[in-house]
């Protein structure tokens, strides 16, 4: 008989919804029914994609002797974090301040007011290697319960004054010295034989590429290009990057990118995707636009919804195994490549022993020349090989079960994926990603606004709930307001716009950002979102949101906000600069100092495209050719058919022109 998560839209609490454990949503209800019945709650957050939830759902959740337990001793409630990540943050940091690191699943155990007192993650069946068994846990914890109250009144009180403890933003900014010292910091910890910032596990961590990305033309950053182009070209070489149906896992296990976990993200690969299509600008690597390419391809053909919303994830498992979906034997591959298996194996990195229990992941093992070379084959016959190989292993592959779909919609996520899809389409002049971008843009404003405008969290089947956060304001303007600037669509600014002004009324305090607006519902904190987590923070995207509007408008209030938010993360800057590398890129921008373009009159496309041809994240676009309410525009607009650029420092303007190549020079 299905449980209370029975009646959840998120595809997490669904796949609990069977167990015998009586789970509970988080809310009212359940601290109600624990102080009701004097029994400690027991926090369960996980996600739908994520592997280790699953184990543990099977090994504990679902054993009705273990649920027993469960239900007799605790108020047991499930959070999905991609819905909730503020009781995720706040949570987390407990499980953090216990025991040094954290993950998912997270098992927090709570007094009935909120505040925990223990705080893991993982717990197996059986205890091993030094980890005690759950039921073990449960046991100890319910004993401290009954039998020594004052002990955990008085760790309560720590973790929650660990959890409270606020970043102060202090007086100081970042500057340009700070940005450099930035630099040498993270460029110590890069991986210089295959990319990468640390060791195994290796995640991708683009707030910290990006940054090297933004300052590559520093002479303070010698080695920035360097990094980032060995750590793109290994990423998309490796098993990390789906070599057939296009998109990143989540992480790879190993130094060498080639054994992922195997779920796929949303904000990875939209994250991923703008990446290598600024990096292919920028470093001149016209190949990572094939990566760009494929991988918003996935985002619309796997991850896509009808009607325009971007699913969060795909599954590692599927039919209950990890990897099953992506990875091919020996015999298979050779069965379906025929007479070309050799030399295709070779360049895919295909062996009869595999690379990966037995079976193999396809990457590129070596580059195309030498493979030929080694074949006695030319590199055209063998790219042309590989090409059919690849056609012929993803039609295979597509008969399969495919990993299970996490379709809730996220909207931070979204906007991620929506700025990712504006900047393609129009630097790779490809207006299907335009359209897509369209039509996502109007997904989220139709289906993820309340009645009076405020943005929420997460939509599936027809419902939509929990208020946004700080990162869905922020993240979706930037979407917006990039989907302007690739348009030349006004309602894109205007929306934008509004969702700025909001996240200014709802989450701004007076010195900084809060990660959930002032009317949210009451949590043991109101936490802040200042350092970056797979995705930018929600502060750093505030920041540049905010960027992205003052110099759209010239609005004072809006500058002096941008600043605000930056100074917020400028101690953290100098202590941990991996911890804020979006911050700093856009502290970068800040520096620069920006650019206010705009572009005005028919048959301006040459123009508009002088913009686009390099990437220019200090800059903002404004195009029309007719009375336009973007203040950049105002009093701009040249004869009809009679195109005219402007660009601006802080609205101090060169002289307009017409010619391409001087609105190159004046770019810079």
């Amino acid at each position: 008989m299905p449980n209370r998560l029975a009646a959840a839209t998120s595809p997490y609490l669904l796949q609990h919804q069977d167990n015998p454990v009586d789970w509970y949503p988080w809310g009212e209800e359940a601290f109600e029914t624990a102080r009701r019945l004097d029994r400690p709650i027991l926090l369960s957050v996980g996600y739908a994609a994520c592997h280790w939830c699953h184990v543990m759902a099977h090994e504990s959740f679902e054993d009705p002797a273990t649920a027993n337990v469960m239900n007799e001793l605790f108020v047991n409630v499930k959070v999905d974090r991609e819905e909730r990540p503020d009781v995720d943050g706040i949570y987390m940091t407990a499980v953090q301040a216990m025991n040094g690191h954290g993950g998912w699943p997270m098992t927090v155990f709570l007094t009935p007011d909120g505040k925990p007192f223990f705080a893991g993650t993982y717990f197996p069946k059986e205890a091993r290697g030094g980890m005690p068994s759950f039921r073990q846990v449960l046991e100890a914890m319910d004993q401290a319960w009954r039998d020594r109250r004052s002990d955990i009144d008085a760790q309560s009180v720590r973790l929650t004054e660990a959890v409270s403890r606020r970043i102060d933003p202090g007086d100081t900014i970042v500057t340009g010295t700070d940005l450099e010292a930035a630099y040498r910091q993270m460029i110590a910890t890069i991986d210089g034989h295959n990319g990468g910032f640390g060791g195994a596990p290796k995640f991708p961590q683009v707030p910290g590429l990006e940054f090297l990305l933004r300052i590559t033309h520093e002479d303070w950053a010698p080695e920035a290009a360097g990094a980032l182009r060995l750590t793109l070209d290994r990423m998309a070489a490796g098993g990390i990057y789906d070599h057939l149906g296009g998109g990143f896992a989540r992480y790879a296990t190993d130094t060498i990118w080639l054994v992922p976990h195997f779920e796929k993200m949303l904000y990875d690969n939209a994250l991923l995707a703008r990446l290598y299509l600024r990096a292919g600008q920028e470093l001149g690597v016209a190949d990572y636009h094939r990566v760009t390419r494929e991988t918003l391809d996935y985002l619309l053909h796997d991850l896509g919804l009808p009607g325009g919303g971007i699913a969060s994830a795909e599954d590692a498992d599927s039919e209950g195994v990890e990897g099953k979906f992506y990875v091919f034997d020996y015999q298979e591959f050779a069965d379906l490549t025929g007479g070309d298996a050799a030399a295709v194996a070779a360049a895919l990195g295909v062996t009869p022993a595999g690379n990966f229990e037995g079976a193999n992941i396809l990457h590129a093992a070596a580059p195309l020349d030498e493979v030929a070379a080694e074949h006695g084959v030319s590199v055209e016959w063998l790219r042309g090989a590989v090409a059919k190989a690849k056609t012929g292993l993803l039609e295979a592959r597509n008969r399969r079960v495919r990993p299970g779909l996490d379709d809730k919609v996220i909207t931070a996520w979204n906007g991620l994926a929506l700025r990712a899809l504006a900047e393609a389409g129009a630097v790779l002049e490809e207006e299907r990603y335009l359209e897509a971008g369209r039509a996502n843009a109007r997904f989220v404003l139709a289906n993820l606004r309340r009645a009076d405008g405020r943005l929420l969290r997460s939509y599936r089947a027809g419902e939509a709930h929990v208020p946004g956060f700080l990162d869905d304001y922020a993240a979706y303007a930037i979407g917006l307001l990039t989907l302007y600037q690739a348009t030349g669509e006004e309602e894109w600014f205007d929306a934008g716009l509004e969702l700025i002004r909001q996240m200014l009324e709802l989450f701004w305090n007076g010195e900084e950002f809060l990660s959930t607006a002032h009317d949210a519902d009451e949590l043991i904190t109101r936490p802040q979102d200042v350092m970056d987590n797979p995705t930018p923070s929600g502060n750093s995207l505030a920041a540049e949101a905010l960027l992205m509007g003052a110099l759209l408008t010239g609005d004072p209030e809006l500058f002096d906000r941008t600043e605000g938010a930056i100074r917020a993360g400028s101690a953290l800057a100098a202590q941990y600069p991996a911890a804020v590398g979006h911050l700093l890129a856009v502290a970068h921008s800040w520096w620069s100092p920006p650019r206010e373009v705009a572009i005005v009159g028919e048959d301006a496309a040459e123009l508009i495209g002088v913009f686009w041809e390099r990437y220019r994240p200090e800059s903002v676009l404004a195009t029309g050719t007719t009375e336009s309410a973007v203040p950049l525009l105002e009093g701009r607009l040249p004869h009809p058919g009679d195109p005219l650029a402007y660009v601006c420092q802080r609205f101090t303007c060169a002289a307009p022109t017409r010619d391409p190549d001087v609105l190159r020079t004046q770019l810079g």
